[in-house]
């Protein structure tokens, strides 16, 4: 058994999105065999029921997240040798609070929770006396990210200074990322892509991929939910002021959708689901045959009524695990080619690829004229994450990298 300390860049719990999914889940399954304590940087106090749901550890301790402001931003952006996102939970109270932890305890292992935690990797790399292994879980690879979303957004005269700044941070990032690679005794990865974007950085860095996965006993396709308000129906969910979701809603719905609906004898109903809509997003409540949701407490009721979840991302990197959750629910999807990157799907066997709007207005409208392909699809789908992709299968290889001689 190993005592380790995991830090996180927001409370695990509830595991609503990408970073706390991936957190609560590996927190949960090492916790079975291993004394588990964690430190969080947290924007509002968790509730009782997420504090119960932490139980698991041996201990919990928050720290208030710092906050930055738009000029604070800007200026670092300009004067800065650091990324936007090395500045952004960099707390003096949570310097402090690690030291103290790591006075008190003798831990085994530090895991540090993405590139927004670097600081504190760094702190525990400086350690002189009884440190710990020290493990950095990068969810993405965050400069070939900024790298995506500038190429993306250069080529529009209106998202130039969203252009300026991915620029900037691509090139900060690429040193900032680097170097938190190299402080640290083993590199995690989430998918083989994003190991070899590391290992761009550092030719000689040995990098373990642990992918995301999905909870097979919560996200099933045999459960029944109420039927979606309106049908035929897609789907996309995600957190719904993160940058590579407002791209891909809005080409989905200025590009592909409007060909859809030509093809169709009646409207299909797009519902976006996901917490904090960006305002990019503000024109799309004013069209009746589109639905954003904000914040729901379970998105599976959407998932299930939908014909065809819809994955048009085109800028982002890791691994989605809102794609393997509509996998596990049986359901047919489209994606993008990235969308779907890292997770070793063939086109045609466990989703349809397509990267044009053309392509991807043709792939949803077939699959909505054949309930059978959708079904078929969809089982394939589920198959698929069984084999792949389940917690319990997963967690191993990441107890074998604490094992390691150092």
């Amino acid at each position: 058994m190993k005592k380790i300390l995991f830090l996180t860049p927001q409370f695990p719990h509830p595991p609503h999105q990408g970073t706390t999914i991936r957190n609560y889940n590996l927190i949960a399954q090492l916790a079975c065999r291993h004394e588990i304590h964690l430190l969080s940087l947290v924007a509002a106090p968790p509730s009782a029921q997420s504090m119960e749901h932490l139980s698991l550890c041996k201990s919990v301790h928050i720290v208030p997240a710092p906050v930055r402001s738009m000029r604070e931003r800007a200026i670092s952006t300009l004067l800065s040798p650091q990324p936007d996102m090395g500045l952004r939970l960099e707390s003096s109270d949570a310097h402090r609070r690690l030291a103290e932890l790591l006075r008190q305890e003798d831990f085994d292992v530090v895991e540090i929770e993405g590139i927004e935690m670097a600081p504190y990797l760094f702190q525990v790399a400086r350690m002189t006396e009884r440190r710990p292994r020290l493990v950095f879980d990068d969810h993405n690879a965050e400069y070939v990210l900024q790298r995506r979303a500038f190429e993306t957004d250069i080529r529009k005269p209106a998202r130039w200074l969203g252009a300026a700044y991915s620029f900037v941070q691509w090139q900060k990032l690429r040193w900032y990322e680097r170097q938190a690679c190299r402080c640290a005794d083993r590199v995690v990865a989430v998918s083989a892509a994003d190991a070899k974007a590391l290992q761009g950085l550092l030719p000689s860095l040995a990098v373990t991929v642990i992918p995301n996965g999905v909870d097979l006993s919560f996200y099933r396709a045999d459960e029944q939910f109420p039927a979606l308000p309106s049908s035929p129906s897609l789907v996309f969910t995600g957190k719904m002021d993160f940058r590579p979701n407002v791209d891909a809603v809005l080409w989905f719905y200025q590009r592909v959708l409007p060909r859809i609906q030509k093809g169709l004898p009646s409207p299909v109903h797009f519902y976006v689901v996901g917490q904090s809509p960006h305002p990019r997003l503000a024109p799309l409540v004013k069209d009746p045959h589109v639905t954003l949701t904000g914040y729901v407490n379970d998105v599976r009721p959407f998932i299930a009524g939908a014909e065809v979840y819809v994955v048009p991302l085109r800028i982002g990197g890791g691994t989605r695990l809102k794609v393997l959750e509509a996998m596990a629910m049986g359901k047919a999807i489209v994606s993008t080619t990235l969308g779907c990157e890292g997770l070793g799907l063939h086109d045609g066997e466990e989703a349809l690829l397509a990267d044009t709007p053309a392509a991807f207005a043709d792939r949803v409208l077939a699959l909505l004229r054949d309930a059978r392909r959708r079904r078929d699809l969809g089982q394939r789908a589920r198959a698929f994450v069984e084999s792949r992709y389940d917690w319990r299968m997963i967690v191993p290889a990441l107890e074998h990298l604490y094992e390691r001689p150092a």
